[in-house]
């Protein structure tokens, strides 16, 4: 059973739809006739990098395990840099690029994936380059709850808190085929590491939030089909991505409800990153001319990310946010430059 660590199918969603090949990618009716002028009348009806989700306010919700209006569990201490910071599945692609970009930015960070060696060698690579005492690393299975609880204690050894934890850990089994010709374990795969892993995840990250006193903010990684649209030749992938759009909403509505205003769920969203996983399934012209086109390394992903998701603490924002690199705008931008001068041809893959 193929597996890994690194959520990196990132498809942009006005491309994702079926077509006469099978294949994943498809543009918009009519872009091949896109101008300028449709270019403005997109760029006014879309929204900015940086949305804040609607969150319900009406209801009650109950924990057992954790009373989250328990007293002191407000913010209590401005969260300030630097930053302890925890990234699943950040032993290669754009886990790996994020971690060492906060490392870079002066953060403490924490690595972690289900592949002991894995995580050992990029301790010591990262070491050599920030320093020993700012690099922890252990391995954990995000789809085991023992897993992830060890994970939280490791962190409180170590660290004693974490101020940011973002979960990146996914898989699509590296498997582009449709859905009745998925094996049993590609698919418990995908949904146990993308769906159940995220939801062990976050409870545990929000239950050692909550009694933190900076408090904490979660990230969770969307994908190809966050938005619905269809994702053939991964239909499972897509599945799991768009129900982590879902569970961001619902745990920042769950929050909202208790009044909890010191642990904040954000979604994250790095669009295509040139990683093995987004490579491995280039094997049509169309694929090959979207990732030319839209890609880009997890390095320059990680370089307009991390700013971001630092501002947001530094900030005191106590706000849900969605960080997008690959916004509608830039993607239609970036392909009416191609169609309009040749731009971007044969970046990473020589086009038919």
């Amino acid at each position: 059973m193929a597996s890994f660590s690194s959520s990196s199918l990132f498809f942009p969603a006005p491309f994702i739809s079926h077509n006469h090949h099978g294949f994943f990618f498809s543009p918009p009716s009519g872009i091949r006739r896109l101008s300028l002028c449709k270019l403005e009348s997109f760029s006014r009806s879309i929204g900015c990098s940086r949305e804040v989700s609607n969150i319900p306010t009406n209801g009650v919700v109950k924990w057992n395990s954790v009373s989250i209006k328990a007293e002191g569990l407000q913010q209590t201490e401005p969260m300030v840099p630097p930053y302890n910071v925890l990234i699943t599945g950040s032993t290669k692609g754009i886990g790996y690029a994020l971690a060492k970009q906060f490392l870079k930015a002066g953060d403490n960070v924490v690595i972690c994936s289900r592949s002991a060696e894995r995580v050992e060698s990029s301790v010591q690579s990262l070491r050599e380059e920030f320093g020993e005492q700012r690099v922890w690393g252990t391995r954990c299975d995000v789809r085991e709850g023992e897993d992830v609880k060890n994970l939280v204690t490791f962190v409180q050894k170590n660290l004693k808190y974490i101020d940011i934890w973002i979960n990146n850990a996914g898989s699509n089994a590296y498997s582009f085929k449709p859905l009745v010709e998925a094996s049993d374990e590609d698919l418990i795969e995908v949904v146990t590491t993308n769906a159940l892993g995220l939801m062990i995840c976050c409870r545990e990250a929000i239950k050692m939030m909550l009694n933190q006193p900076r408090g904490g903010h979660i990230f969770n990684i969307d994908g190809a089909g966050s938005d619905g649209r269809p994702t053939p030749r991964f239909a499972a992938y897509g599945a799991t991505k768009r129900s982590v759009v879902h569970l961001t909403k619902s745990l920042q509505a769950e929050l909202r409800m208790e009044d909890v205003k010191n642990v904040v769920v954000h979604n994250l969203s790095p669009g295509m990153v040139t990683t093995d996983l987004l490579m491995s399934g280039a094997n049509t012209k169309q694929a090959k001319f979207f990732i030319n086109v839209l890609a880009e390394p997890p390095e320059v992903v990680a370089e307009y990310l991390v700013p971001n998701i630092r501002s947001i603490p530094a900030n005191g924002s106590t706000r849900p946010t969605y960080i997008r690199f690959l916004t509608g705008l830039k993607a239609y931008s970036q392909i009416f430059s191609r169609l309009a001068f040749g731009a971007r041809r044969n970046r990473y893959l020589l086009e038919d």
